[in-house]
Parts: structure tokens; C-alpha cells; sequence
């Protein structure tokens, strides 16, 4: 296939906190496009304010698809986003309207961007023995091991349990780590803004961000999620979820499930940077402060659109 007669997709990315839902919004209201989110958290039904999902009304004035896909207790890969985001980008175009990919989960971008590595199915009996040993002494262990037999799937797992896991399923079973697997060929070509905040800019409004969750209602949302899924599953593992689960399980104050939240998302943050710095193919960094990014925003896409 001639990669070059592909329609061309535009890619708002960058770190969380940065803006990409709101500027994501105001193109929506003066374009005809339709947002496919690029967000592991966002698939998940009743994961609302912990993943600052965008409001009924806001997906009403502006069509998002991959959002609200699956329960948290219903397993949802990268390559079932693969799947979802495609069909939503093709019938979008076929609607006479432009596709905006929206996201800061780097993986998700550089699988849908570059092509997914074509692994075997997953094996539950090996998955079940890893997540045995994460919930008996963390991921460190299991990091190091695939550290040492692939650096470059330890940097693609970014610390997340579920992808680590699946990761060492396939090395343990293969022999060959998922980075040398072969791809498989994306539908689309894409075009990609990364926003670049500075961090001074960026670090105190995270915590402003952390503040506003508590304010909306988090610590009740996850006691209505942990009724509803008493085991926990992956899903809630998430930045915000899991720190509250240990406050309402009573291993620490609500002021500390507080300032774990404000570090892990902090250390979030600085990974997506790290992630973002390498992003291959046709990309655009955007640094910005205290001046707004909505300008260059709305350059990159109306160039995009040419």
C-alpha cells in the first residue's frame, strides 16, 4: 500500500494537565470534527471525575468517541482501543468530518500511530501468576526483569501494572520480548501537536487539579465504584482510585491519600514528558506558560487541514 495516498489524522497530545480537553472543545466549536479519545481511563463507565472526563454536555456540543466503552471490572486492551479508535476515525470521515485524536496515554498514540506489535493472546494461567507476585511485593521485581531483557518495553510499559504484566506474559512464554515482534501496518497517517507546558507552569496547576477531584466528589465516587467492585479490578488501580481505596480501607488519613495522588501525578506527568520527548513521525511541540497555547493550537490545525 502507498502509505502516502492515507488520510492524514491531526493528534492533540501531551501531558496531563496541560489543556487538551479544553482546547480540544474550542476547535470543536469551530470545526466540524469529532474527538477520538486517547485516554486509558476514559473507556471506563463511572470513572468520571478521577479521570477529569469531559462532561454530558460537553460530548453533547462536541461528538468524542472511546469514551464510556467498557466497565471497570471488563478487560480493555490496547489493541481493542486500536480496533474502537480506527472504526471511529473511519466513520467520522465518512461523515464528512475531521477525526481529533485526544489523549496523553503515549502508548495508545504510538500503537495506533506507528502500528501494534502483533503478539499471541493473552494467557490467563501466566498473567494470574504475575499479578500474584505484583500484589505480594509490587511491580519492582517484574520491572527489572523485563528491564534487563528489554529495555525498550520497560520504558513502553511506563510502570503501568496491567502492560507490565502482559509484557512478561509474552517474554515468559515466547522467550522474545513484545518489541520484537513485528507491526501492523496503521489504517491512518497522523499529524501530532504535543503540548509542552513549562513545568513551573504546570506543576501547581496539577495540584489545583487534585484539589478540584476532591472538591467534585471523588472520595464518593470511588466508595460507589469500590460496593459495585469489591475485588478491585485493574481498572481502579488507576492514579486517584487506588489511593483513595486505601484511605476508605482505612491504611492511611484522607490527607495523605491527598498528597500520594498530587506525587503520583506528578511522577505521571514527568514520564509523559520523557515518553513525548521521542515521539516519532510527524510531530509539533508547543511550549507554552504563561502565555496561551490556543493560538498555536489553532495554527496547527487549520494547517492540518490543508
Amino acid at each position: 500500500m502507498d502509505c502516502t495516498a492515507l488520510p492524514i489524522i491531526p493528534v492533540l497530545t501531551g501531558p496531563t494537565g496541560a489543556g487538551k480537553t479544553e482546547l480540544a472543545l474550542r476547535l470543536g466549536r469551530l470545526f466540524p470534527l469529532a474527538v477520538v479519545s486517547a485516554d486509558a481511563s476514559m473507556v471506563y463507565r463511572g470513572m468520571d471525575i478521577g479521570t477529569a472526563k469531559p462532561s454530558q454536555a460537553e460530548r453533547e456540543a462536541v461528538q468524542h468517541h472511546l469514551i464510556d466503552v467498557v466497565w471497570p471490572d471488563q478487560p480493555f486492551s490496547v489493541s481493542d482501543f486500536i480496533h474502537l479508535a480506527e472504526e471511529a476515525i473511519e466513520r467520522t470521515l465518512e461523515q464528512g468530518q475531521v477525526p481529533l485524536v485526544v489523549g496523553g496515554t503515549g502508548y495508545y498514540i504510538r500503537a495506533l500511530s506507528q502500528g501494534l506489535h502483533m503478539l499471541p493472546e493473552p494467557d490467563p494461567a501466566v498473567q494470574a501468576e504475575l499479578w500474584g507476585i505484583v500484589e505480594k511485593q509490587g511491580i519492582e521485581p517484574l520491572l527489572q526483569e523485563l528491564e534487563h531483557a528489554s529495555p525498550e518495553d520497560a520504558r513502553r510499559v511506563q510502570r503501568n501494572p496491567r502492560r507490565l504484566v502482559r509484557a512478561l506474559e509474552v517474554l515468559r512464554r515466547t522467550g522474545v520480548p513484545p518489541a520484537r515482534f513485528p507491526r501492523r501496518a496503521p489504517r491512518f497517517r497522523y499529524r501530532k501537536l504535543v503540548l509542552w507546558p513549562a513545568w513551573a507552569w504546570l506543576e501547581p496547576r496539577l495540584e489545583l487539579r487534585v484539589e478540584r477531584m476532591f472538591a467534585q466528589g471523588l472520595v464518593q465516587e470511588v466508595e460507589g465504584l469500590l460496593a459495585a467492585y469489591p475485588q478491585m479490578p485493574t481498572a481502579l488501580q488507576g492514579i486517584g482510585y487506588k489511593e483513595v481505596a486505601g484511605y476508605l480501607r482505612g491504611a492511611y488519613s484522607l490527607e495523605e491519600a491527598r498528597k500520594a495522588i498530587v506525587s503520583a501525578t506528578r511522577a505521571y506527568a514527568k514520564r509523559q514528558y520523557t515518553w513525548f520527548r521521542k515521539e516519532p513521525g510527524t510531530v509539533t511541540f508547543l511550549p507554552h506558560g504563561d502565555d496561551e497555547a490556543w493560538p498555536g493550537v489553532l495554527d496547527w490545525f487549520r494547517q492540518a487541514l490543508e
